[in-house]
């Protein structure tokens, strides 16, 4: 087993470049093939598989209306249907079970045996974020028989159980991390370890923010308040505090000369993977600019305005993000002109102008589409064609964590907040969830600051739009405004905080904000205890609570089938009305050779047309039941 992992590990770490030839030379006590590869040596290649999560954003970023697409390998997850045969949406399954795999086994198990306590630390806090991010993604996994040797078959461990043993494994990580190390490491862990570069302090607040995820995604079971919340806020005083504690892992870029096209981020221009296939959803635009439009609850149909090109229907009253009054002081929210893009100012010569970038228009795309509602959006870099490194006009490195050297986000303070605001939301604890929500903006604002990479100005070759400077002046009037600070406490809702952990999110984040959509059932209108077919959907169309109903969480946000305009579509007939609730596993290892292990799995079997309709366990209210 160890013999045939040693070349992945060796591409993780040429491809971030940094250990000796020296290191190399040493790591084979048997001449003919290795079979020993020391601890420290395995942690830059698994650090760098993180790149596979933006691999499988391809198909969950439209799943939470974040990002449209027109890949046609990707486009049938915006519309919550599985391809049989494919490995779509596969890559954190194949990162978690091979490249990670016993690379991180080995890790783990050869630095418990040396002592190396802070290694062996890192290590569990690896593994339970990545076991973590995977049973969200897939639910039920294989986790007790995942490394046995000789087996042909795996069987499935069902997500309940899977949940307990992902914050064994995170508190494992702190309390290695926390034991006396006297190891002289030299520069092994800091040359290896791209996202804390050896500071074990952050590595604990880490440890502890994952539990933090795991908890929070468990907010709308009806055991929460009892089992969950204090674990969840005890564990969030350990974790992060700043958007200085955000857990990135380092991207070195070089564009072109980088001497490997991984060197690149994933989502930079010379790589291409966002091009213009990929794009923001109208409900992102609609968020991001306060303008979700209000719906005629009779028919469904957006009420038009007259004489208003760019707001060409009535708007919604309440507005959770901000509003278009953006020339009142703090209505504006300045994050739009980060993470979202806009053809205004192509030759960047009003970065640094306030009124100027506020008076931008954005435009987001359909499911499959770029031509979204009241007009055609553009690509992440600015343009309504495809990124382009070279030429006269081009979108040179990119920007924001859309550039070639932008670093992998994994979490972030910001999020960390807005999972502790609705854990004191479901106590009641209203004034310590605004607390906790004002925190997390500031977070977020401070996230989005650190990564903007200004264009120059007269200058059409890429860069974002907007100056540091009047980034952080703008959020300051943001944070300011009645949208943070000055929300009255009688407007506060579970909304806000959901919403705005949504913006944190973006786009990096669309696991999460897609595990937060499912666990509230897309805010579904359905009676009793979770939705079902003739009890929230049909074969035609999915009924979803109107933006009117107090109770639900997501305003605006309308699945394909819904009952309003833009949305009118249906389901594949496989789904049986039902969205999307898990992806499938890998394709081409489970249903390969596993295929018996998945037929066994409830409520739906895990070869059933319909299985990626199959609720997860995190998301029943209750237990999760026997039979569909």
């Amino acid at each position: 087993m160890k013999k045939i992992l040693l070349p992945f590990i060796m591409l993780g770490l040429f491809s971030f470049s940094i250990t000796s030839c020296d290191d190399y030379l040493d790591v084979n006590k048997n001449v003919d093939a290795p079979d020993y590869v020391d601890g420290y040596l395995y942690l830059a290649g698994i650090i760098a598989s993180y790149q596979d999560m933006y691999y499988d954003l391809r198909g969950i970023a439209p799943l939470a209306q974040m990002m449209g697409t027109s890949n046609s390998s990707y486009d049938n997850f915006a519309y919550h249907y599985y391809v049989p045969g494919s490995d779509a949406i596969g890559q954190n399954w194949r990162m978690v079970y091979w490249e990670q795999g016993m690379n991180l086994e080995n890790l783990i198990n050869q630095s418990v045996e040396a002592e190396d306590w802070t290694l062996a630390g890192i290590g569990y806090a690896l593994k339970a974020y990545s076991w973590d991010l995977l049973t969200k993604q897939h639910a039920d996994l294989p986790l007790t028989d995942a490394f046995v040797p000789g087996l042909l078959s795996h069987n499935y461990d069902y997500q309940k159980d899977i949940y307990p043993v992902v914050r064994e494994w995170a508190y494992k990580a702190i309390e290695y991390l926390e034991m006396d190390d006297d190891h002289d490491y030299g520069n092994k862990i800091s040359s290896t370890d791209f996202i804390y570069f050896g500071d074990k302090d952050k590595w604990i607040k880490f440890a502890y923010a994952v539990i933090v995820r795991n908890l929070a995604s468990l907010s709308n079971k009806e055991n929460f308040e009892t089992a969950y919340a204090q674990e969840l806020i005890d564990c969030a005083a350990k974790s992060f505090q700043s958007s200085e504690d955000d857990a990135t892992a380092t991207v070195w870029g070089g564009s072109s000369t980088a001497s490997q096209s991984a060197y690149n981020n994933f989502w930079g221009t010379y790589r291409s993977n966002l091009s213009y296939t990929y794009f923001q959803h109208d409900y992102a635009v609609q968020v991001f600019t306060g303008t979700v439009p209000k719906y005629d609850e009779a028919t469904g149909e957006k009420l038009p305005v007259e004489n208003n090109e760019y707001h060409p229907y009535e708007l919604a009253e309440k507005q959770i993000i901000c509003d278009t009054m953006i020339n009142e002081a703090g209505h504006y929210d300045p994050r739009v002109a980060v993470k979202l893009a806009t053809t205004d100012d192509p030759y960047y010569e009003n970065i640094d102008n306030a009124d100027s970038i506020k008076a931008r228009k954005y435009y987001g795309g359909s499911f499959g589409g770029t031509v979204g509602p009241i007009g055609t959006t553009p690509s992440f870099f600015g343009r309504t064609k495809s990124s382009a490194y070279t030429g006269n006009e081009h979108d040179g490195i990119g920007r924001w964590l859309y550039r070639d050297d932008a670093p992998y986000i994994l979490m972030t303070c910001a999020e960390v907040k807005f999972c502790l605001a609705e854990a004191y939301w479901k106590l009641g604890q209203k004034d310590n969830a605004f607390s906790a929500f004002k925190e997390g903006i500031q977070a977020d604002m401070d996230f989005t600051a650190k990564y903007i990479y200004e264009g120059k100005e007269g200058e059409a070759t890429g860069g974002d739009k907007i100056t540091t400077g009047v980034f952080t002046s703008l959020a300051n009037e943001y944070v300011a405004g009645p949208y943070v600070e000055g929300l009255e406490m009688s407007d506060f809702s579970l909304s806000h905080i959901m919403m705005q952990k949504w913006v944190a999110l973006y786009p990096w984040g669309a696991q999460e904000a897609w595990v937060d959509m499912r666990k509230y059932h897309y805010d579904i209108a359905y009676s009793g205890d979770y939705p079902s077919d003739g009890n929230g959907w049909d074969i035609s169309k999915v009924d979803q609570k109107w933006d009117s109903d107090d109770s639900k969480v997501f305003k605006g946000l309308y699945l394909p089938p819904a009952q309003v305009s833009g949305r009118k579509i249906t389901f594949d007939t496989k789904n049986n009305g039902s969205p999307c609730y898990r992806i499938r596993p890998r394709y081409n290892s489970e249903y390969m050779w596993n295929v018996p292990s998945l037929e066994s799995l409830v409520p739906i079997p895990g070869t059933a047309d319909d299985y990626q309709c199959s609720i997860p366990w995190f998301a029943y209210p209750g237990e999760l039941p026997s039979s569909n």
